[in-house]
């Protein structure tokens, strides 16, 4: 074993780690497990617990129906403009925290066809997570328009490694595109989008653009104000950690905030919640994507989330899931390789999120495997193991450990 796959050197990257103390700060019960899918479920802040007592006893079991006039109203308002700025690149009153990632899905793509009237297509890649796609076809189909699709038909083909680039955006546009919906890193690969060359190649072409940032936000620093974007969407379950089924949030440029229409209107989007009038009238700027009542307990925990993400700061969080997917890659090529295993992952660190996957016939059968042994990653069709690294709580000794693990299955299979 050389000292660059020895376990002492991973020790001694954790030794060196600047966010080695976050992970401190997070409920791990039980130190023997290996968790590698933080990228679709992270784990639990110390906080949060106390966050959603303070909610749950002081404000809804004493306030009472009081607390909506104490607080309650503004949270998905706040949370959304710590999260916006800590996370997104994003002024006040810019992004909500509200509902979930699918919802939040019809209603931009909606506004954004709203907004182009005379145009009836969707282009969105076959590869998007199954939500984006079945959102990005019904939302075409209820203005009998259709999508344009990117990538291959196959659902069975392996999935491409490489990006979607501007050019390959701009192929699939025409003077008919309303809307085109991408991921900022995808889903099975990791691939990072180059968000201000897709957006721009988008707009010279007179369409709008939703980014999903679901992979991306708490993982990968972003400015989508600077980008020139247009909407963008995100869950809190990932890299924010706020808790199995936490509400997602929406991101709208303020150039369209006095023109985008929320396709499903509710009374928390009314611009005077409590009117009761006979008509809606859409409430100014970001507050109209709201739809229903908020959780405030599910807010708390997205706000303890973006907490910590804030404090640790975007840039030091990507050094580090840099290098954590890098040292993954290396332990991949040096043990893995022999056995057919295949890196799914763009190699160039500039190019990828913050997970590696791992492409091997028997993937969804190690999967399970390693599972059973205390490391935990994911499983991506067709032939994938994803690896998922959280920055703020996965080790370097965690990724060798893991990696070890595989390749014992590997050794035992022959």
């Amino acid at each position: 074993m050389t000292e660059a796959t020895s376990r002492t050197y991973a020790e001694s990257l954790d030794g060196s780690d600047p966010l080695a103390g976050f992970r401190l700060r997070f409920e791990i019960p039980d130190p023997a497990v290996v968790y590698l899918d933080g990228n679709s479920l992270g784990r639990l802040p110390a906080a949060t617990a106390d966050r959603i007592s303070t909610v749950v006893h002081g404000e809804w079991g004493d306030r009472l129906i009081r607390s909506w006039s104490e607080g309650w109203m503004d949270r998905p308002f706040e949370v959304g403009d710590r999260l916006g700025a800590a996370l997104l690149g994003a002024g006040p009153g810019e992004t909500v925290v509200c509902d979930n990632t699918t919802v939040n899905l019809y209603k931009v793509l909606g506004a954004a066809m709203s907004m182009r009237p005379d145009r009836s297509t969707v282009v969105a890649h076959r590869g998007e997570f199954p939500t984006d796609r079945y959102v990005a076809a019904e939302v075409a189909r209820s203005r009998s328009g259709s999508v344009k699709w990117l990538g291959p038909l196959d659902p069975s083909v392996p999935f491409p490694v490489s990006p979607v680039t501007a050019n390959d955006v701009a192929a699939a546009l025409h003077d008919d595109v309303a809307v085109v919906l991408l991921s900022v890193v995808d889903y099975r690969s990791a691939a990072l989008a180059d968000i201000g060359a897709i957006t721009r190649a988008v707009h010279d072409e007179g369409a709008l653009v939703v980014w999903d940032c679901s992979h991306a936000g708490g993982s990968v620093p972003l400015d989508l104000p600077g980008s020139g974007a247009d909407f963008a969407v995100g869950c809190s379950y990932k890299f924010i950690n706020g808790g199995p089924g936490a509400p997602a949030w929406i991101w709208a440029a303020p150039r369209h905030h006095g023109s985008m229409t929320n396709p499903i209107p509710g009374w928390m989007g009314h611009e005077d919640v409590f009117a009761m009038t006979g008509d809606y009238a859409p409430a100014p700027g970001i507050r109209r994507f709201m739809t229903g009542t908020p959780s405030a307990i599910a807010l708390a925990a997205v706000d303890a989330g973006v907490a910590l993400l804030e404090e640790a700061g975007m840039d030091a969080v990507r050094a580090k899931s840099t290098a954590l997917t890098s040292y993954c890659i290396d332990l991949a090529d040096s043990w893995l390789a022999p056995f057919g295993v295949e890196v799914a992952t763009p190699r160039d660190p500039s190019q990828r999120g913050a997970h590696v996957t791992l492409r091997h016939p028997d993937a969804l059968a190690l999967t399970q495997a390693l599972t059973d042994r205390g490391v935990i990653p994911d499983f991506r069709h067709p032939d994938g193991v994803r690896v998922g690294l959280a920055p703020l709580t996965t080790r370097f000794t965690d990724v060798h450990d893991g990696i070890a693990s595989l390749r014992a299955l590997l050794e035992a299979l022959g």
